[in-house]
This record gives structure tokens, C-alpha cells and sequence, in this order.
């Protein structure tokens, strides 16, 4: 009965139901970040170049090599063979790949970085804010010490 009842006071406390709330919310939050990186920021990265960095790869082996040149073959002109199917003929060297995650990477840094940044200064303006609290009077000892000095400055 011991673990059960340990259990119970562990799940209960307030610092693990912060953590479940905080785990949900960066989940959400990293959908929204990933649509943001997707659907925004890549699209328009790839403007200039008419680049589409997933698709960036090149065969590691002949055979490989063989069958994406046969492949692109049948495709218009212009086209770029996928990398879902480039891989179906062998081995690929995926640059494009790392080149987009490592974008998607330094974009979500750089967005927590902001709300970080954001909440740290709400933050110290909320706390500029508050009214300080007015100078706590003398302690007891204190009291009591000049109560003391008091009388032995008498006496002299």
C-alpha cells in the first residue's frame, strides 16, 4: 500500500500537473510553429531560387543512379524526380533534406528565442508594476538592543 499511496501524493502534487499543462501546450505549440515553418516561412524561402530543398539529393551507387536517370526520364521536362521515389531505386545522399530540418531547426529557435525574450520583458514590466512594499519596522532584537542602549546611555 506504501508505492500506492506514494504514487497518489507524487501525481497529486502541483508540479506535475504543471508539467502535464506545459508538455500539452508545447505540443500545440510545436504544431503551430511547424505549420508556421511549412506553410510560411519555406515557401516563401524558396521564392528566389525556385529551390524545393527536400528534393535535393543525388545517387550513391550506379544502379541508384540508373534508375533515377530512367525514372526522370519519363517525367516533363523541368521536373525534379521526388525523393520518396529516388529512394525506391536505391541509396541517396538526401542534402536537401538535412538542409530543410536545419532550417526548421533555426526557425524554432529563433521563435522561442522571441517569446522567451517577450515574456522576460512582461515580465519585468509587471514587476516594475507592483507597489514595494513599505520598509519593515525594527525586529524584536532590535527593539529590545535599543530599548537596552537606551537605559545604559541613562545610566552613564
Amino acid at each position: 500500500m506504501g508505492i500506492v499511496k506514494e504514487f497518489r501524493e507524487f501525481a497529486l502534487k502541483g508540479n506535475v500537473l504543471d508539467l502535464a499543462v506545459g508538455v500539452i501546450i508545447g505540443g500545440a505549440f510545436g504544431k503551430i510553429i511547424n505549420s508556421m515553418i511549412n506553410d510560411v516561412i519555406m515557401p516563401v524561402v524558396s521564392i528566389p531560387g525556385k529551390a524545393d530543398f527536400s528534393n535535393m539529393y543525388f545517387p550513391l551507387n550506379e544502379k541508384a543512379k540508373a534508375g533515377i536517370e530512367a525514372a526522370q526520364a519519363a517525367l516533363p521536362s523541368g521536373q525534379v524526380l521526388a525523393l520518396s521515389e529516388a529512394r525506391t531505386h536505391g541509396p541517396v545522399f538526401a542534402y536537401g533534406s538535412f538542409i530543410t530540418e536545419t532550417l526548421n531547426f533555426l526557425i524554432l529557435a529563433f521563435c522561442v528565442f522571441i517569446m522567451i525574450k517577450l515574456f522576460n520583458s512582461a515580465r519585468k514590466r509587471f514587476e516594475a508594476e507592483k507597489v514595494a512594499p513599505p520598509p519593515a519596522g525594527p525586529s524584536k532584537e532590535e527593539t529590545l538592543l535599543t530599548e537596552i542602549r537606551d537605559l545604559l546611555a541613562r545610566k552613564a
